[in-house]
């Protein structure tokens, strides 16, 4: 089948190469000469990964091209992709004027009965707006063509696009006639003949389905991130909360995994719109405000741990950045956290040191010629002398690093983990401060010299902390509502024996093993000693 893809963005140049590989001639346009020019000379204008050999070889083997004539591609095509960019407007809501503009052209240059499909995020009731665009066009030809309007919303992941589009969940196509049925199915055959996963729907049915999923995505992540801050406030393990939840089927695995927000071409875009929608419809969207208002403050989040620990002040301070891109696998920085974390610590004087394995290009276009950012081409020369590391992007290359190399070259052994990617535990046997959603505050007690507490009650995973960092913990409901602030209290754990004052209150001398953990300095420097001993 003949195919032409208007667009050669992101979705429009996977879509075009996959359909392609198939065995399907497609006609990729684009109204930017030198992208065309770049595809036609074998470079890619994104990375993605597998695209530029998926690319080459359909072109090699004639069944893909490029080029900016889009009279000849309306022309010779039997389904004509629009593909193109709806960029949020001032108020948030989807910008169709690239959508339309190529509904022009094809009402322009179509010269039989032609399936038009939108594959770009749109609106709910767009299909309408394409349709009596290019049938205004047509009636000022006095030309008299069917043609169909069709939606068919694309669900790919950045990093694993082909995958994707190759191995289909599922294939949304919202239709009204037979006939534009007959050609779609036609089109992704060759993609379900194992599983059929086409959904026939309503157009409108089939539009507002591309926003709601990612819109539910979205939720899970802002949930996810809620939660983790909950936890730190809690004191419970946010990875053991986690593991929990996932394992309910009913919930899942994916998505709900704590960091610093989401980021990208979709969630931010998509999730603005759908609220603009329900707006215009006179209807809320509550939730949806929620998950938005969260995920702008999930972006600052590390900024105030990072000012917790150093000050509000950071001039002359130096922080490396593991990580650009707003997801591993692309080298894609739209509405990523990286660039508010990075404008929020230069604002405050400090300076960065960045390493992305694909992003760099796309971060120097970004912060064109700032001074306060230096890139480097690997992840460890940019350690050298910075004050602390702060993972942004949870690379495969990031997750076991080499830390007797950092620590030669790191001025403070200091890590932010955005992703949570390094055992808290692990990081202080090695000596480094650990901030994550997974901190635990008694690194912070002990660091102030606090040696014992005395609560009525300790959770678990505090109880658990407090021991690896060598810190008395006593339950005594008793001995607490003895005590006021200001008063002191005198603790002998040998002796089981609390004095506040006159007062005398007892509680079960530790034992022996325990008593040495604490004296030691903690459970992981207690067993070290025991290995040297033996």
């Amino acid at each position: 089948m003949k195919i032409t893809v208007v667009g050669s963005g992101y979705v429009g140049l996977v879509s075009g190469a996959c359909l392609s590989d198939v065995g399907h001639i497609v006609t990729c346009v684009d109204n930017n000469k030198n992208k065309i020019d770049m595809l036609n000379r074998g470079e890619m204008p994104i990375f993605e990964k597998g695209l530029k050999e998926l690319v080459e070889n359909n072109v090699e083997d004639g069944r893909l091209f490029f080029t900016t004539d889009i009279k000849k591609a309306t022309e010779d095509a039997q389904v004509i992709f629009i593909a193109v960019g709806t960029p949020p407007d001032e108020d948030g809501s989807a910008d169709l004027q690239y959508v339309l503009a190529v509904a022009k052209d094809i009402g322009k240059y179509m010269n039989g009965y032609k399936v038009v499909v939108d594959k770009s995020t749109v609106p709910v009731g767009t299909a309408d707006h394409v349709k009596s665009t290019i049938s205004e066009v047509l009636k000022e030809r006095k030309a008299n063509y069917d043609f169909d309007v069709v939606s068919n919303p694309e669900f790919l992941k950045e990093g694993v696009a082909i995958d994707d589009f190759m191995k289909p969940d599922r294939v949304v196509i919202g239709a009204e006639s037979d006939r534009a049925k007959k050609l779609m199915h036609e089109v992704y055959s060759a993609f379900t003949f194992q599983h059929d996963r086409i959904i026939f729907m309503g157009i409108r049915s089939a539009e507002m389905t591309k926003y709601a999923a990612n819109a539910m995505l979205a939720t899970k992540i802002s949930f996810m991130n809620e939660i983790s801050r909950l936890c730190e406030e809690v004191d419970a393990d946010v990875e053991d909360v986690r593991t929990g939840i996932g394992s309910d089927h009913r919930i899942g695995y994916s998505f709900i995994y704590p960091g610093i927000g989401y980021g990208g071409s979709c969630f931010p875009k998509d999730v603005k719109a759908l609220i603009k929608i329900a707006h215009k419809h006179n209807s809320t969207a509550k939730i949806l405000e929620s998950v938005e208002e969260v995920n702008e403050e999930q972006k600052l989040v590390m900024v105030t741990k990072i000012k917790n620990h150093f000050g509000e002040d950071l001039n002359g301070k130096l922080f490396t950045l593991w990580g650009l891109s707003f997801k591993p696998m692309t080298d894609d920085m739209r509405e990523a956290p990286s660039q508010v974390i990075i404008h929020e610590l230069i604002q405050r004087g400090a300076k960065i040191q960045a390493y992305d394995p694909e992003a760099m290009k796309e971060a120097k276009r970004i912060f064109v010629d700032n001074p306060n950012i230096t890139y480097f081409d690997d992840q460890y020369s940019a350690l050298k002398d910075a004050n602390a590391l702060i993972l942004i992007t949870e690379w495969r290359q990031f997750r076991m690093p080499d830390f007797e190399k950092m620590n030669s070259l790191l001025k403070e052994k200091v890590i932010f983990d955005g992703r949570n990617q390094y055992e808290p535990d692990q990081m202080k046997e090695l000596g480094y401060i650990c901030g994550s959603s997974r901190e635990q505050p008694s690194v912070g007690l002990k660091a102030l010299g606090i040696k014992a507490i005395v609560a009525k009650s300790f959770s678990r995973i505090f109880y658990r902390s407090a021991t690896n960092q060598g810190l008395l913990l006593i339950e005594s409901p008793e001995a607490v509502e003895c005590y006021s602030n200001g008063d002191k209290v005198e603790v002998d754990e040998k002796k089981g024996l609390i004095k506040v004052g006159d007062k005398e209150i007892f509680f079960p001398p530790l034992p022996e093993q325990m008593q040495d953990i604490i004296n030691e300095g903690g459970l992981l420097l207690h067993i070290k000693n025991k290995l040297v001993d033996e």
